[in-house]
């Protein structure tokens, strides 16, 4: 058998060959996309079909994006260790594998469970091809439209999703819409066998269980105890102790990893004004976003009647609008920075948001019809800004951590969304009735999602003054020595 041959170091590669690494890459984020915007549409046909309650459908959503919060940065990490092409294809693979026994669940707890095998695949996915697009894009302007692009993706897959998962539940049921991932995933990892060259980081960086299990705790008694609160009791025992472990583990994790030598978490990434602006941005934007598909579908269909394609083509002018304002974003941010995108951005979010508390069981198609189009162009513009300030200026060694904090912000942030709204309606339905009494329940949510949006837009303000930016000029510095070398006269 003849020698395999090496592949190009990544500064070798043709500009043909980085985008068909780009393109390859944003497979696995249109995967991970539709699966969000698919399971949403499905919300209320596995509600009536396994019996589960206002409750039980958070979980299907925060199952996922729990675990996928949670084990984010550990991917990330080990990719920067192992192999990013390898974790790669080792994540299509789980995540192919999730979606087929989602597709045969029998029950709600056993979907749930299958739900997190899926995130358990998807953590490797979104961060570890981040990094990839980040080692091969290394001129600041390319990469910035490259991120461009990979933020149209999230507006393809959510225009893809609704429609998609809209005609596979109307014709075949809810248990297709797993389906479609499965074709994508095998394609993509053929296509990252032949295409991606592998890569590591120089020096690998050590496991660090404490702190893993630190973020674990963390997430997954905070989400439990928000859900569960409205059912069991905000004073009773559970949750209570749910909480308390959360408060420990976040102290914990504050003590623990400056103490490190390869921490989970570098906190030297947080003295970067841009960097920590943009990663609760991340968290703000994506609450946003997650409260909106959970309400919406849940409205959509249970409230308006619409059948679940009627509910999906209803939110196209989201999903249109969020992918034409990403690559712009994308180009903005290349040529001009990230204030007018991010600005921009929580002021669409804010106003959708505030138009959609005062919605009730006749409100007019067209003013859902502008709230979603606004709603659209604000989340398509925030996406870009995000994801270059979590990487510009961080060693390409630390890509997979680095890229993976804004990763796991996002998912925080949709977990945390569901969450909170879910909450906030249960208490006032009671847990399972869903009627025409729930469009009035969603106010007060619909106004906490319009707070998030009012974060992105005074970060925005904050992340992108001069004093940000010297921090960020400081931090990249002192994390990438070398750069001292090639800095711009005046910079300090």
């Amino acid at each position: 058998m003849a020698a395999p041959v090496a592949a190009p170091a990544i500064h070798e590669l043709s500009r043909g060959r980085r985008v068909g690494i780009l393109l390859i890459c944003s497979m696995s984020l249109l995967i991970v996309g539709l699966d969000v915007t698919i399971v949403n549409v499905a919300l209320p046909s596995i509600g009536h079909d396994l019996g589960a309650s206002v409750s039980g459908l958070q979980w299907v959503v925060d199952a996922y994006t729990l675990v996928l919060a949670s084990l984010l940065m550990l991917s990330g990490s080990t990719a920067d260790r192992l192999g990013r092409r390898r974790t790669f294809v080792v994540g299509l693979s789980v995540f192919s594998a999730g979606s087929l026994l989602c597709s045969l669940a029998p029950s709600l707890g056993l979907l749930v469970v299958f739900r997190m095998l899926q995130a358990v695949g998807g953590s490797m996915l979104n961060p570890v091809a981040m990094s990839i697009i980040t080692n091969t894009f290394t001129d600041p302007r390319e990469r910035a439209q490259a991120v461009g692009v990979w933020g149209a993706v999230v507006g393809i897959s959510m225009a893809l999703g609704p429609i998609v998962g809209g005609l596979l539940v109307t014709s075949a049921g809810w248990r297709s819409i797993f389906w479609i991932n499965i074709p994508v995933g095998l394609v993509a990892i053929t296509l990252a066998l032949r295409s991606i060259p592998e890569s590591k980081a120089p020096r690998a960086r050590r496991f660090d269980p404490v702190g893993q299990l630190f973020m674990i705790v963390l997430f997954a008694t905070l989400t439990f105890g928000i859900i569960e609160a409205p059912r069991r009791g905000w004073s009773s025992p559970a949750i209570v102790v749910s909480f308390c472990l959360a408060a420990t583990a976040l102290v914990g994790l504050i003590l623990y990893e400056p103490r490190r030598e390869d921490p989970l978490v570098d906190v030297r990434f947080f003295r970067s004004i841009p960097f920590t602006s943009a990663t609760i941005t991340a968290v703000a934007a994506f609450a946003a976003l997650g409260g909106f598909l959970f309400l919406n579908t849940l409205y959509l269909q249970e409230v308006r009647g619409l059948s679940p394609l009627q509910a999906g083509v209803d939110t196209l002018p989201m999903a249109a609008m969020t992918v034409l304002a990403s690559p712009v974003s994308g180009r903005i941010v290349g040529h001009r920075g990230a204030r007018i995108p991010l600005v921009l951005a929580g002021i669409g979010l804010t106003a959708a948001c505030a138009m959609l508390a005062s919605i009730d069981a006749v409100t007019p198609f067209t003013w859902l019809f502008v709230a979603y189009v606004v709603f659209g162009l604000g989340f398509g513009l925030v996406n870009a800004p995000i994801t270059n300030a979590a990487v510009s200026g961080m060693p390409r060694a630390q890509a997979g951590v680095a890229s993976a904090v804004a990763s796991t912000s996002r998912q925080v942030g949709q977990t945390l969304g569901v969450a909170v709204v879910g909450a906030l309606v249960t208490t006032q339905v009671k847990g399972s009735a869903v009627d025409a009494g729930f469009a009035t329940a969603t106010h007060a949510a619909w106004w906490i999602l319009a707070a998030c949006g009012a974060v992105v837009l005074v970060l925005g303000l904050v992340a992108t003054s001069r004093r940000a930016l010297a921090s960020a000029r400081r931090t990249a510095a002192e994390l990438n020595p070398e750069m001292l070398a090639h800095a711009q006269p005046g910079a300090r």
